[in-house]
């Protein structure tokens, strides 16, 4: 379980994290909502150590995170899929993988969880000599998910998986979510395609102004008004 606790980080006098908490489920698929602004990217490099928070938590299965830096967070078994894919263009598919690895020990497994990566996405196997920065966008997101569980996380962070890219390669993104879930690994979801996450997620926040003010099932999320108008694009009829 991954909880978050009271946390605040800022940016100089600007507080972009007003005191969040939240808790991720073991097993389970958490979504953050959010307007552009809200906090979201900033709590995921605040979970990952890539900034450091001015006061609160960040425990995985009470193992205190927090003032680690990013590479010992890897190591403690949580890895971020960062916003715009952020691949290694000047290095081929397989050495973005192997890229992944770098903290691990045992050739032989690593050589194994390569191979296990290509048969998870077959096309970054097509594209294994490729240059990353020459893949499309949908190529680059299998490949940053692919490279990210290579450090094989215990919790994969996951910022906004589907910017940017086509609804049917949106669609295969959100297979895969649901494929690694479902094969036992707990994933942490920032999201604005509500209609995607709503078909895996099991828990959803949502963050505005750098504060959590919903947190609900699928179902609680569906019912909520404000939501609705916001992120389902849906409106209770009158009387």
């Amino acid at each position: 379980m991954l909880d978050v606790a009271d946390l605040v980080t800022a940016y100089g006098k600007i507080e972009a994290l007003k005191g969040v908490s939240l808790r991720v489920e073991s097993g389970r698929i958490t979504c953050l909502l959010g307007p552009n602004g809200a906090g979201k990217t900033t709590l995921m490099m605040t979970i990952a150590g890539i900034l450091q928070p001015r006061r609160g938590t960040v425990r995985l299965d009470g193992q205190e995170l927090t003032g680690l830096t990013p590479a010992r967070i890897v190591a403690q078994g949580v890895a971020l899929v960062p916003e715009n894919r952020l691949v290694f263009p000047q290095m081929s598919v397989h050495e973005n993988l192997l890229a992944g690895a770098y903290q691990r020990r045992g050739r032989g497994e690593i050589a194994s969880d390569v191979e296990r990566m290509y048969a998870r996405f077959p096309r970054l196997q097509e594209r294994r000599a490729q240059l990353a920065g020459t893949l499309s966008g949908g190529e680059q997101q299998m490949l940053a998910v692919a490279r990210a569980l290579m450090s094989r996380p215990r919790v994969l962070l996951m910022d906004e998986p589907s910017l940017g890219l086509a609804p049917l390669v949106v669609a295969e993104i959100f297979r895969i979510v649901g494929e690694l879930n479902r094969d036992g690994t707990t994933i942490f979801l920032v999201e604005q395609n509500a209609h995607m996450a709503l078909q895996v997620a099991h828990h959803f926040y949502l963050m505005e102004q750098g504060r959590v003010t919903f947190s609900g099932t699928p179902g609680e999320l569906a019912e909520d008004e404000v939501v609705q108008r916001a992120y389902l694009g849906a409106r209770r009829a009158a009387g």
